[in-house]
């Protein structure tokens, strides 16, 4: 069987467990959401927490929740990586770094997971399992949290209440993330995935010589990665690792655990808002992207334009031979279009072509199908900015699933979708124009300026994977790469939040002859143009002074 062929063998049986999952599972977390009764484990923990769980919350409290959430597990983050040697199972490696303890507080709590470390030579397991992968559950419950906020927004009518923070994370982490991601963790096991407390096992080489291979948690910490959408690697090859992806069955399992909440989650939208056509619409408009950025990576890697991989028969440096050209895009693609950031190949060492597919899958927002709750709400800004491009064009106020699009949710809508490529330009400006940006480069030109863009998506979109060619140890991009990290994920977040509470204080308006009907084939396409419009707008001079420029030499 040819690799082409066994590639897109992957692809189908992908594309049918996703399809199998959709309408149960997503109906299954709507009915998490709009459920009356609490579980009994809840209500405990409401209880000793003393939440009033039959509270609803105004968008502002429902933001202060979020807000005093992040910044206290930033902080216990924070503490835990200082602390290191006073903990059992550290295994002697000393406290991380103050900087770096900063920056990888600030990307576990952003579901982000950006590492500037060696994690088998820097954390010991406690770090590993209670700080980050509690944080990989927490901070996917967060999105999930906001993304039904906005739901509610839409479903609610003349009230300012969108929900309870505290009700709503406790059962997207209860419900939904520990549940499935102990089942996962399970299967992973059963797929060869390593899982020990061991610091590592002493094994002889070829050349007699005595070796230690790492050991580490990874099953649990590898479930919820990929399920979160979050990214981080209990090793620092990631998912290349063969402790942590040993196999084309595991990996395929990981792609499938990466995007089935993300795409799910439409299913949930379409539910709540008693409408499945509406999710149907915008999972449709994720999978068009998803495909053509595939299908483009696929094709340059298979069809590179250097000597040596030309000889080579395609571009298979920093791929692992496990899984060669199309599970290594395929993981790729999905990966940097969910917010995840886990690798299983070197980005870095794609061709022009194939790391401006996945750069410009982080640029468009990571929509296609975006993070655990941010790919829901990412598509549904950019579904609203579409309403209204279509109402100037008709001169009509806009409205959408029965809710006017004013000066308030328009303007929060850009405030969400413009700070991110502002986080981005700024940053990756800022560094080139230092000098000592360069020694920290391992390649120059076009290449080398793509290092430092994708270094800034990557961490402005919560995303964490690395083109890598960038040492990014120092002060500079430990403080700015954190920054991009929390205001990457906080303000967008602040901003959705302030458009559920407007658009849950409407009433409804009934749809009349000029209503435009976004449960339609002709809306993914106007919805499918802005999100490209809006990248392209943005980010297409940048590209082509990177990948543009490698492709195309």
């Amino acid at each position: 069987m040819s690799d082409t062929v066994a590639g897109l063998l992957q692809v189908v049986l992908l594309l049918v467990l996703l399809v199998a999952c959709y309408a149960p599972f997503g109906d299954y977390m709507a009915r998490v959401f709009t459920a009356d009764r609490h579980w009994r484990v809840e209500a405990v923990l409401y209880r000793l927490v003393r939440v009033d769980a039959s509270a609803g919350q105004r968008w502002p409290t429902y933001a202060a929740g979020v807000l005093g959430f992040s910044f206290v597990s930033v902080v216990l983050l924070y503490l835990l990586q200082r602390l290191q040697p006073l903990l059992p199972l550290s295994f002697g490696r000393g406290a991380v770094a103050p900087s770096v303890a900063f920056n990888t507080a600030v990307s576990f709590v952003t579901n982000t997971d950006w590492q500037s470390y060696v994690p088998e030579q820097v954390l010991g397991d406690t770090v590993q399992m209670a700080g980050l992968t509690v944080q990989n559950v927490l901070c996917a419950s967060v999105g999930l949290a906001v993304a039904v906020a906005l739901i509610r927004g839409f479903v609610r009518s003349g009230t300012d209440r969108i929900g309870n923070f505290w009700v709503d994370l406790t059962r997207g982490t209860i419900r939904i993330l520990l549940p499935f991601s102990f089942v996962a963790a399970i299967l992973l096991i059963a797929m060869g995935v390593t899982m020990s407390l061991r610091s590592g096992v002493d094994v002889t080489g070829v050349d007699g010589a005595v070796h230690t291979l790492p050991l580490a948690p990874t099953a649990s910490q590898e479930a919820i990665k990929e399920l979160g959408t979050n990214g981080g690697g209990i090793f620092n090859a990631n998912s290349a690792h063969p402790f942590e992806n040993p196999n084309p069955l595991s990996n395929l399992f990981q792609i499938f655990l990466l995007l089935v909440i993300p795409v799910c989650l439409t299913r949930t939208f379409g539910t709540m808002v008693r409408n499945p056509r509406q999710g149907t619409v915008l999972v449709s408009v994720m999978g068009v992207l998803w495909a053509a950025l595939l299908a483009a990576a696929w094709f340059a890697e298979t069809h590179p334009n250097g000597p040596a991989t030309i000889a080579a028969g395609g571009a298979l440096e920093g791929k692992e031979s496990r899984f060669g050209i199309p599970s290594s895009v395929l993981f790729g693609v999905s990966t940097t279009g969910t917010s995840t950031g886990a690798v299983n190949s070197m980005h870095d060492s794609y061709t022009g072509g194939g790391g401006g597919a996945v750069l410009l899958n982080i640029l468009l927002g990571e929509v296609a199908p975006g993070g655990v709750g941010s790919g829901l709400y990412g598509i549904l800004i950019l579904a609203i900015i579409a309403v209204f491009l279509a109402g100037l064009m008709v001169g009509r106020t806009p409205e959408y699933l029965g809710k006017k699009l004013g000066r308030r949710e328009v303007t929060a809508a850009a405030v969400s979708i413009l700070v991110m490529p502002a986080l981005v330009l700024v940053g990756a400006g800022l560094a080139i124009a230092l000098p000592g940006t360069g020694d920290a480069l391992n390649n120059g030109g076009a290449h080398g300026f793509s290092e430092v863009l994708y270094a800034y998506a990557s961490a402005a979109n919560n995303n964490g994977s690395a083109f890598a060619g960038l040492t990014v140890t120092g002060n500079f991009f430990q403080a700015t790469l954190g920054v991009a990290m929390l205001f990457g994920r906080l303000v967008p977040i602040l901003a959705v939040l302030a458009l559920a509470g407007s658009l849950a204080q409407q009433r409804r308006v009934e749809a009349g002859a000029g209503t435009l009907a976004t449960d339609t084939p002709l809306f993914g396409v106007l919805v499918g143009g802005t999100v490209v419009l809006v990248a392209a707008l943005t980010f297409f001079p940048a590209l082509a002074l990177g990948p543009l420029a490698e492709a195309l030499a």
